[in-house]
């Protein structure tokens, strides 16, 4: 069944044009071409950025929150009780009234015990504000790193000023050189950030849910036709110059400096709408959807797959720019 799927999934009508092999792309003269192996390479990533990111939150988002004089409040726990505790994980966190009476006869208590054990209990499940800052403070500190980190492979790149320089010669465009597996450093950009989605904070209990999604990243940047590969590292550093912005916005906030957020929502939302409304459909889709079709007639199956997903992602850039503009009227009009 593995051998199945794996020729499957490697087919190369899926990937690449007519006429074309996976035996076109085999290192030669030279020239070093990505390999599917060393996506292994995020393995250890994973691990060394999870001791990186639960020392940073340790001993500098800590000492950083307690500067900005954000405290750990300590909660206090419900006593333990088994009967409210299996209630509260299988049934529901917020009984209703006449449950809440039931439960009480069958724990010999009042019912003012039992709504004061469900209130401190949930109370537990909501992240502390020094929990929060400590999360924008990580992913603040990746993004910026990894922005500086992506301007300095890519400010010297030809491509990255005239996109059309990413389709030249498609499909056997050079980007490697012979200097090494992740020659450019490029390469290793991309997978970094699915690693840093896949590798949660020692102190939390779950991992974010909004990001695990995003851990395949590594698995699309490997795809063999170089054009594809440079324009998602250029989504790449797009991405990262709004996240960053957002982050700091959140950290100001748990500290309550209303300016210093207020601006940094103000320049979150300014390069929201050039980076994602303006830059990514005119830049970045004009690349992927229209310029192929003057090197290549037959648009593979990848083209439609990768397409798909990127169209799909401005329909959310279009969602939450509706969003963001609704806070910025209530910020606006209503202060």
């Amino acid at each position: 069944i593995l051998k199945t799927l794996n020729s499957w999934f490697w087919w190369e009508n899926i990937w690449m044009p007519i006429n074309c092999t996976w035996a076109h792309f085999v290192d030669r003269d030279g020239l070093v071409f990505p390999k599917p192996h060393q996506l292994y390479a995020t393995i250890p990533y994973a691990f060394v950025l999870l001791i990186i990111r639960f020392l940073s939150e340790r001993y500098v988002a800590i000492p950083l929150a307690r500067a900005l004089g954000i405290k750990n409040v300590r909660r206090v726990k419900p006593q333990p009780n088994p009967v409210l505790e299996s209630y509260f994980r299988e049934c529901s966190k917020h009984p209703s009234q006449s449950d809440i009476q039931g439960l009480a006869k069958k724990c010999n208590c009042t019912v003012r015990l039992v709504e004061k054990w469900f209130r401190r209990r949930r109370n537990l499940e909501i992240p502390t504000v020094l929990r929060k800052f400590q999360e924008a403070f990580w992913r603040f500190s990746f993004y910026l790193t990894s922005s500086i980190a992506g301007f300095i492979f890519l400010y010297d790149k030809p491509w990255f000023y005239d996109i059309w320089q990413t389709w030249v010669g498609y499909p056997f465009q050079v980007s490697f050189l012979a200097s090494g597996p992740w020659p450019g450093g490029v390469p290793g950009i991309s997978p970094l950030k699915g690693v840093s989605y896949s590798s949660p904070s020692p102190s939390q209990r779950a991992p974010p849910r909004e990001v695990w999604h995003q851990s395949l990243l590594p698995f699309r940047v490997f795809v063999y036709e170089n054009a594809e590969r440079k324009l998602l590292q250029r989504i790449f550093v797009i991405c990262l110059m709004v996240f960053y912005s957002m982050q700091a916005a959140k950290m100001f906030n748990y500290a309550r400096w209303e300016k210093t957020c207020n601006m940094l929502f103000v320049i979150f939302s300014i390069a929201f709408f050039i980076t994602r409304i303006i830059l990514f459909p005119f830049w970045i889709l004009r690349a992927t959807l229209y310029q192929p079709t003057y090197y290549s007639t037959t648009p593979v199956i990848a083209y439609f797959l990768f397409n798909g997903q990127l169209l799909i992602l401005q329909g959310l850039h279009l969602y939450w720019g509706y969003l963001v503009l609704k806070i910025l009227k209530r910020f606006i009009f209503l202060k």
